[in-house]
């Protein structure tokens, strides 16, 4: 039985086992409620966006112009979003009015920040991820509706830069929340992907490199494009989405709870790559928690309206994946599951597809320019921010 076979039956166990430790975990969750508008930050007007009358996305207002690549919706009312200039933006009402957030460091180096990965538990507590070389890569925190933050971590490294930041959701009974244990990942260090984890919400300072760090094959590296190239799932294992002239390839964590002294698992796709432009941008899961039907999105960003190798799907867990037979109608950025929809969504520079056949075939559903998803929202540069429509795609 080879490693990933191995896994795919330990997910399934796992899957099984933990459930009733989960449900007692939630009663020691503690979410903070939402408080009262604060007049510190600074409301803003909304205005209606232009958009195409066909198209599923009804623009929302910002009131930004930077590039916005963060995105986290918690629950359909409370997001958050992040981009260039140090700008972090809040809603609390499912983007009838943004606010923009204080600046993280606004008196030093903050609006000199690029902010692409954001992860939150409610409309108080959220971490943002700055990506850049050196200790341009930075975690902030704030535990106050982005009244303030704190500086939880700074990349040491100059040769080091951080791609994406991510929190798996924990299941209790039926419902999902947001759990502490968050991932951090970056670029090779010393011949081996940055992996650190931490629980931000009990020991916010306190980031480890992870039990199983994975080893670089070849010219590989992770891109930071839309928060999306990493995905944890049980017991704090991980899959990374790679790409550069080493070729598109997803590799996989050993269980960090059994068997963290084993070696990562490397598998290629028939995806875009071999260029330091290529490679996969991002990577979903159905279910993350027993990852099993997944697809991998990608293609050449220099190639925006090139569909060849943008798209592949998996129906074992990653043991084997396939190219779409109708893929993407370009390069694509960002991939995610729609529960709502049943059928997954993927974005990128000239536009977003859907699919309904597990990632089979994909149709365009329209042409706008988009970096990262958290449905029902959308991102993109120029302070782009949209909500999906599900009765306009059913």
């Amino acid at each position: 039985m080879d490693y990933l076979e191995r896994r795919r039956l330990s997910w399934l166990a796992i899957a099984v086992l933990a459930l009733p430790a989960l449900a007692l975990y939630a009663y020691s969750l503690r979410h903070p409620g939402i408080k009262g508008k604060d007049d510190r930050l600074m409301p803003i007007v909304e205005r209606p966006a232009a958009t195409s009358p066909n198209s599923p996305w009804k623009m929302q207002e910002s009131g930004t112009t930077a590039g916005l690549r963060g995105i986290y919706s918690v629950d359909g009312k409370v997001v958050w979003a992040s981009g260039t200039g140090g700008t972090v933006l809040r809603t609390v009402d499912g983007g009838e009015h943004w606010t923009k957030c204080a600046v993280p460091d606004g008196a030093a180096d903050g609006a000199t920040l690029d902010f692409r990965g954001v992860q939150a538990w409610d409309a108080q507590t959220a971490i943002i991820m700055a990506s850049g070389p050196g200790d341009k890569s930075r975690l902030y925190k704030t535990s106050d509706g982005c009244k303030t933050w704190s500086l939880l971590l700074k990349n040491a490294r100059k040769d080091g830069f951080w791609d994406a930041i991510v929190h798996p959701l924990k299941t209790y009974g039926d419902a999902k929340a947001p759990g502490d244990y968050t991932l951090l990942a970056g670029d090779p260090i010393d011949g081996r992907y940055d992996t650190r984890d931490g629980f931000p919400l009990i020991r916010a300072t306190e980031w480890e490199t992870t039990l199983s760090t994975c080893k670089v094959e070849e010219e590989q590296a992770l891109f930071a494009a839309s928060n999306s190239s990493v995905v944890v799932s049980a017991f704090e294992s991980f899959i990374l989405a790679t790409g550069g002239k080493g070729g598109a390839r997803v590799i996989f964590s050993p269980l960090q709870q059994h068997d963290h002294k084993q070696p990562c698992k490397s598998v290629t796709l028939p995806m875009a790559g071999g260029t330091d432009s290529s490679g996969i941008f991002s990577i979903d899961f159905r279910d993350k928690t027993v990852p099993w039907v997944g697809i991998a999105a990608g293609g050449d960003y220099t190639k925006p309206n090139e569909s060849a190798g943008t798209a592949a799907w998996t129906a074992d867990g990653g043991l084997h994946w396939t190219a779409a037979i109708k893929p993407p109608h370009g390069y694509r950025s960002s991939v995610a599951w729609s529960e709502d929809l049943k059928a997954w969504i993927t974005v990128g520079t000239n536009g977003s597809d859907i699919s309904r056949d597990d990632g089979k075939t994909w149709e365009p559903l329209d042409d706008g320019n988009w970096n990262a998803l958290s449905l029902p929202f959308v991102v993109g540069p120029k302070g782009r921010i949209a909500r999906l429509s599900i009765a306009s795609i059913k």
